[in-house]
């Protein structure tokens, strides 16, 4: 039952950092990437959908996007959800297609960018702590309900803990990846 519990934790702390990692490809660097797109909707046929199942991404230059609609009538409206978005970026319609021009970064905005993933940085580790709490709550009844020895208690609580400090070092891992990719001119 203690073993589930250590599992469980462990699954949950997983879980967190991941979706960190996860967030840190939404935000925007110097390169395009297509996860930019990922929250962009746009209207299809009165239904909001995300602009990846309306059009083809590719990147044919390091700071370019090419968006191939898979209907010539979408490109209009493709464009559209563009510019409402806060991508910042002003698509270029040609016509059958919409190319996304990622300019290089200015030294402000990228600070501006670090704040941002050392904010999602602090809470992806507030994500792990409240699991390792959740954790080290569960184990402490079950010392209350004596279903486990106190020196057992102390045994795991450590591991909890261990587990705790290997996903948030992954969690500033992670950061200093974004940060550097942030940094690259």
């Amino acid at each position: 039952m203690t073993n589930e519990i250590l599992q469980e934790a462990e699954r949950k702390m997983k879980h967190a950092v991941e979706a960190t990692v996860h967030d840190f490809q939404r935000i925007r660097t110097g390169r395009a990437n297509p996860m930019v797109l990922e929250k962009i909707t746009v209207d299809y046929y009165g239904v909001d959908t995300p602009i990846t199942q309306v059009a083809s991404v590719s990147s044919p230059e390091p700071r370019q996007l090419l968006l191939q609609p898979f209907e010539k009538n979408m490109v209009a409206a493709i464009e559209k959800a563009i510019m409402k978005s806060d991508l910042g970026i002003t698509p270029s319609n040609d016509g059958s297609g919409i190319r996304l021009n990622f300019p290089s970064m200015t030294e402000e905005r990228r600070k501006e960018l670090i704040k941002q993933v050392n904010h999602r940085t602090e809470e992806g580790c507030v994500a792990v702590r409240n699991v390792r709490h959740q954790a080290l709550d569960q184990l402490k009844a079950k010392q209350k309900a004596k279903e486990i020895s106190e020196d057992d208690l102390k045994g795991l609580e450590k591991k909890v803990q261990e587990l705790t400090d290997k996903y948030i070092a992954e969690t500033h891992e992670a950061q200093k990846r974004k940060d550097k990719e942030l940094m690259e001119i």
